[in-house]
């Protein structure tokens, strides 16, 4: 695993990648499932049943797609290949998710969700593991992760954007989603190819270790252990505002959908430049402690989402915490990605050889699980409330449901995650013990 400190046209290329992902992930949390909601033979109940579905079987591919990329041999290399592979799966269900027909029902939601979520995973897991496996430095893997979480800001910046003008000129929520899978369409191919072209993967061989010796491995990583645990609540308190984002803005603050493009905008601007504000803030602290000051933060801004109406002040109010809220998001997923990389060595120094696809997909499956829950729990909870999302005017208790949803209970999460997170074992010394002993266990087997 190499120590070296990649150039920035090297990470750009690695970075690059992330940007049609993102443009394809905010509208898939987004935007797509009100869209659906709104269809005569769907509602809003039914459809976070049929996406929860659709994520458990998301949850499943995850560890086995990154166990197989462990153990595949290949003059290409063990990750590259499931990337290629995924990349046309991911374009046709984009295609046909994002532009359905009038009468699209459960079987259609169902069955193109599935298909987008497998390509997603045969493309981000190995591409997430491989940025792990670039560099076995404590401050690189950083460096990565952040150009890598750089780009995914970017590219929900243009998931934003895009249907925005697309619907302000065409007409129509439709438009506008078709305009993503067009960009997709053209994007997701030219950054594949750039990145196979320009980020070659770190040479390492495929893992032998016995599936008993695996699960021993797993079971006797206690910061792994802690670290799923964080990062499967975490997701669930990112995943309820976003799956909840449109329906707050338009239910609570009585905005349009053109108003909640801008405050979206106003959300991923700030993401961009507060990123390296918070890795120059955190530069000589360990990563969990940058991370949970990160979280802190945004659990003191979002708290004022409750004290928010129909009115000037609310709308105002809202704008600040979208810029402050948002400062923090680049550096939430970078540390976390980045910690994930160091959670790995533990498994290495204790006689792993190499398996970071396995616990990326474990990982990735925490993270999915946690939207799902997110989303399976609080659409059927807002619908049980009274709420509509085919009608301007919801009564005074699916209101308040839908503002505790959004609001409280991903500030709650998050504190926990904080709790969970401030003495996390894992912290600059410990990362270069495992080193040395990862370096005496690589001398001995060569010897």
């Amino acid at each position: 695993m190499s120590r070296q400190r990649y150039p920035l046209p090297a990470l750009a290329a690695y970075g690059l990648l992330g940007l049609p992902l993102a443009a394809l992930g905010l509208p898939l949390t987004v935007f797509l499932p009100p869209f659906y909601a709104q269809m005569p033979a769907l509602n809003t109940g039914l459809v976070g049943v049929i996406i929860f579905g659709a994520r458990l079987f998301d949850v499943v591919t995850d560890p086995l797609i990154g166990t197989a990329s462990d153990r595949t041999t290949s003059r290409f290399g063990r990750r590259r290949p499931y990337i290629l592979l995924g990349t046309p799966v991911l374009m046709l269900a984009a295609w046909f998710l994002f532009v359905p027909g009038d009468k699209a029902g459960i079987a259609y939601l169902l069955g193109w969700s599935m298909l987008a979520y497998l390509g997603w995973t045969l493309i981000y897991l190995p591409y997430t593991t491989m940025g792990a496996e670039m560099s076995a430095d404590y401050d690189e893997r950083s460096r990565i992760t952040a150009w890598r979480e750089g780009f995914f800001v970017l590219g929900t910046m243009a998931a934003i954007m895009l249907p925005a003008g697309v619907s302000k000129v065409a007409g129509g929520q439709a438009a506008g989603l078709e305009a993503i899978a067009v960009f997709l369409l053209v994007a997701l191919p030219a950054s594949v190819a750039l990145f196979l072209w320009r980020v070659p993967e770190p040479a390492m061989g495929r893992s032998v270790v016995k599936w008993a010796q695996s699960a021993k491995l797993l079971a006797g990583n206690r910061p792994f252990r802690r670290l799923l645990l964080a990062y499967l609540l975490n997701g669930a308190a990112n995943g309820l505002p976003a799956a909840l984002f449109l329906f707050f803005v338009t239910g609570v603050l009585g905005a349009s959908q053109a108003t909640a493009g801008i405050f979206l905008g106003v959300y991923f601007l700030s993401a961009v430049v507060g990123l390296p504000v918070w890795m120059w803030i955190g530069r000589n602290w360990s990563k969990h402690r940058l991370w949970c000051a990160s979280m802190l933060w945004v659990s003191f801004v979002f708290i004022f989402v409750m004290t928010l109406g129909e009115n000037s002040y609310s709308m105002v109010m809202y704008t600040l915490i979208c810029i402050f809220g948002g400062s923090t998001l680049g550096v939430d997923q970078a540390m976390a990605a980045s910690i994930q990389a160091d959670v790995i060595d533990e498994d290495t120094a204790a006689g792993g050889d190499g398996r970071a696809g396995l616990y990326f997909g474990l990982w990735g499956m925490a993270t999915k699980l946690a939207f799902a829950l997110a989303l399976g729990i609080a659409y059927p909870v807002l619908w049980l409330a009274g709420f509509d999302a085919s009608q301007g005017d919801n009564g005074m208790a699916a209101l308040w449901t839908l503002a505790l949803l959004y609001g409280l209970l991903p500030v709650v999460i998050k504190l926990g995650v904080v709790a969970m997170m401030w003495d996390f074992p894992l912290d600059r010394r410990r990362h270069a013990e495992l080193q040395k002993n990862i370096g005496r266990r690589q001398v001995q087997g060569a010897a």
